[in-house]
């Protein structure tokens, strides 16, 4: 008797109007459905007016969803002319896309994003609406300013150690009020050491003897030359930070309000030289809905720099752990067999994660619960490892605040110390269960 061989399940095409385009320098290659056009592969330029032609192509094939490759940035023009036109745009990661197997060597790369993404093979990337790439470009490119300030920074202080003058042993801060005046008179033509030690401010610790000997140099001619052309970019960079300060107010005060009722701040130290010079507590509490910066380590600061990364609707990310996942912060999971293989963390160059995990390395630093967390990782895992799972817990209490709108309440370290002894205390009772024997708790 002839035994009947099943036929082969096929899979069920979920976007029938689908296409797929290969994102390059020069140009990109679309793909469309082979009923739509006589040439269903076709190559247009990368400069707008292709770009408008590639949209008009793809409307009159009748496509709906666009499947496209993150390559490097040639990809955002694109992207946001196909959102323009109404098209429902998949952003890709080229790795994910390789590693999908039955690829066969005759298929081009925009023939094969069409085809993984109208049978629902392809998972898209997440990008924020296009209110906070904005807010997001702005805060990118302030971070970067400061980097390069930073630099410059370095370049006056080599040019005064090549003169001999050390200036960064007795202030704290080169850049400060102090810092900047003497270098300023430098810069200026004044050479005598006395004078130049008449910038000290009243709260220097060094004396006014003890900056005036470190000021003591040759003072030669070249060098003055570097120090005030690096002086000149560090305040020309300064004011290109004070613009970006202004721009990202101008664009925080039209964003819509989650509430009205804001709370006053409570007395807070004074923020960082980098921090920007505009009420972001108010700001960030009045578009989340919720003090965040009221969690350990956390600044309006750090809050800004992590809300331009995520935004401030959590409904993009299914649960929290999709949320730490997207980040990198999250535990691997790589099991085989019922026995866990790694559960390293992911190679994610993530902006958010990295604000995550300065806030961890500062909150590892106060008396609060999370800083008992982190010490008592710290002990054990060491500080990377422990800053990852502090910046994890962080993350998912960050999660839950917008999501919920609910206040973050501090209940010390103490209190999570006691409760720490009290989990261990129970879990030693179990396993004393377990194996038969009772556990005898003496008070001492």
């Amino acid at each position: 008797m002839r035994t009947q061989v099943p036929k082969q399940e096929l899979f069920q095409q979920l976007w029938p109007d689908s296409a797929g385009i290969d994102v390059g320098s020069s140009s990109h290659f679309v793909s469309v459905p082979p009923d739509r056009d006589s040439t269903s592969v076709r190559e247009f330029s990368a400069v707008t007016s292709g770009l408008e032609a590639l949209a008009d192509w793809l409307k009159a094939c009748r496509v709906v969803r666009v499947a496209m490759e993150s390559t490097g940035v040639y990809w955002i023009a694109l992207f946001e002319l196909l959102c323009e036109r109404g098209f429902e745009v998949v952003l890709v990661d080229a790795r994910r896309v390789k590693n999908v197997s039955g690829r066969k060597s005759d298929v081009l790369d925009c023939e094969w994003l069409r085809r993984l993404h109208s049978y629902g093979l392809l998972s898209g990337a997440f990008r924020p609406e296009s209110q906070v790439c904005a807010l997001r470009a702005i805060v990118r490119h302030r971070m970067r300013l400061i980097e390069d300030a930073g630099r410059y920074i370095q370049r006056m202080q080599k040019s005064m150690h090549e003169m001999n003058i050390k200036l960064d042993r007795v202030v704290s801060d080169v850049t400060g009020h102090t810092g900047l005046q003497i270098i300023r008179a430098i810069a200026a033509g004044e050479r005598d050491p006395k004078v130049l030690a008449g910038f000290r401010d009243k709260r220097c610790r060094a004396s006014a003897h003890e900056i005036e000997e470190a000021l003591k140099g040759h003072f030669r001619a070249e060098h003055v030359f570097v120090l005030s052309q690096a002086l000149a970019c560090f305040d020309f960079l300064q004011l290109q930070i004070a613009g970006c300060d202004e721009q990202m107010e101008a664009q925080l005060s039209v964003w819509h309000s989650a509430i009205t009722d804001i709370p006053k701040a409570k007395a807070r130290k004074a923020t960082g030289r980098n921090h920007p010079s505009i009420d972001l507590h108010t700001q960030m509490v009045r578009l989340l809905g919720v003090d965040v910066s009221g969690m350990p380590g956390m600044d309006p600061y750090t809050v800004l720099r992590i809300t331009s990364e995520v935004g401030v609707d959590m409904s993009a990310f299914a649960t929290v752990g999709n949320f730490t996942s997207w980040m990198g912060l999250c535990p691997g999971t790589k099991v085989s067999g019922g026995k866990v293989l790694s559960s390293r963390t992911a190679a994610v160059a993530n902006k958010a994660a990295r604000a995550f995990r300065l806030a961890a390395w500062a909150a590892g630093r106060t008396q609060t619960a999370i800083g008992a967390f982190y010490r008592r990782l710290k002990a054990r895992l060491g500080a990377p490892k422990a800053i990852t799972a502090t910046a994890h817990k962080m993350a998912r209490i960050f999660y839950t605040m917008v999501k919920t709108g609910t206040p973050y309440e501090e209940h010390g370290a103490a209190a999570y110390e006691q409760a720490y002894r009290e989990r261990t205390l129970q879990a030693l009772k179990r396993r004393a269960q377990n194996l038969g024997f009772e556990l005898v708790c003496v008070s001492t």
